[in-house]
C-alpha cells in the first residue's frame, strides 16, 4: 500500500480542527526587552507590543430602560344572538380567544339573559381581529374602548 498523496502547501495544522479556542484579548502581551538599534525609529504602541491596561470599555452610568408606552385596551363584547345554538357559541368562544370552557360558557349565558357580555379586553388591533372571526361564525361581536 502507498502512502496517501499530501498536498505540500496545507500544514497538519490547516487540516485538522482546532480544540480549543484563544482569545486575543487574554494573551500575555510581549513587551520590547531589548534596545532599539541606534538610528531606527522607537516602536508604536501595537497590540502586540503595547503596554497592559485595566482601563475596560468607557461605560455610561446605569440607567432604566425606556418607559413602552402601552397600546390603548379595547372591550370585546359578546351580543346576544337568537339563531346559532348555545353549544356552538361556547364552541366558537373557545375556538377563537384563549377562554377556558367554564369562562366560555359564563360569557355565553351572560350575553343570553342581558344581552352582551364582556369576553376580554385587549388592544384594539387583536379586538378587531377577535371581531372580524366571530363574524364568520355568525356571532356579534363589537368592540369599545375600555377608559
Amino acid at each position: 500500500m502507498g502512502r496517501p498523496e499530501t498536498n505540500p502547501d496545507r500544514s497538519y495544522h490547516s487540516v485538522m480542527p482546532t480544540r480549543f479556542t484563544v482569545r486575543a484579548s487574554r494573551l500575555p502581551v510581549r513587551t520590547a526587552s531589548a534596545q532599539p538599534e541606534a538610528g531606527a525609529a522607537p516602536a508604536e504602541a501595537t497590540p502586540s507590543n503595547a503596554a497592559p491596561t485595566n482601563a475596560g470599555p468607557a461605560r455610561s452610568p446605569k440607567t432604566a430602560p425606556p418607559k413602552v408606552e402601552q397600546l390603548p385596551p379595547f372591550r370585546v363584547l359578546l351580543h346576544n344572538a337568537d339563531e346559532p345554538v348555545m353549544d356552538d357559541v361556547v364552541a366558537a368562544i373557545i375556538e377563537l380567544t384563549p377562554l377556558p370552557f367554564e369562562r366560555a360558557v359564563e360569557a355565553m349565558l351572560e350575553a343570553h339573559e342581558t344581552g352582551v357580555s364582556l369576553l376580554l379586553v385587549t388592544h384594539r388591533e387583536r379586538a378587531e381581529l377577535y371581531q372580524e372571526q366571530f363574524q364568520t361564525k355568525q356571532l356579534t361581536v363589537t368592540i369599545e374602548p375600555a377608559v
